[in-house]
């Protein structure tokens, strides 16, 4: 047997601010961990501190905000912010309620990918590990 084996991704899954809508990430957790990912989910109402420690502690290679609240355009900024700062080179996916004309604005600003409500479970693992590869 071979020792040479990669581990899986490990993706921290986290509610960024108030926005208590959590059923929908709840399910993309069990998505990524079917498809072999180790999963870190930190739940409601996270700060990007709280997110940066869990990425540096957990050493994980992506991010996935679920966002229902319509902040996306300021709490996926301050993420991205957040990261930066503290010197990490993570990739941000953000799910949830996103409008069509603010993901161009997101892309631009350097969110890795944005999944839509109704995501197959194939799309959302893709999605990851093509953020994931890419980075």
């Amino acid at each position: 047997m071979s020792s040479t084996a990669e581990p899986p991704p490990r993706i921290v899954l986290a509610k960024l601010g108030l926005d208590g809508h959590d059923r929908g990430i709840k399910v993309v957790a069990r998505m990524l961990r079917d498809a072999g990912m180790e999963v870190i989910y930190l739940g409601l109402r996270q700060t990007t501190d709280s997110i940066v420690a869990a990425v540096e502690q957990e050493d994980a290679d992506a991010i996935g905000l679920s966002m229902h609240n319509a902040g996306h355009l300021t709490l996926g900024p301050a993420m991205l912010a957040a990261l930066d700062e503290a010197g990490l080179d993570v990739p941000l996916i953000i799910g949830g309620i996103v409008p069509d004309d603010d993901r161009p604005i997101l892309d631009a600003g350097g969110v890795a990918a944005v999944l839509g409500p109704g995501a197959s479970a194939e799309e959302v693992v893709a999605t990851v590990r093509a953020a994931i590869d890419t980075a």
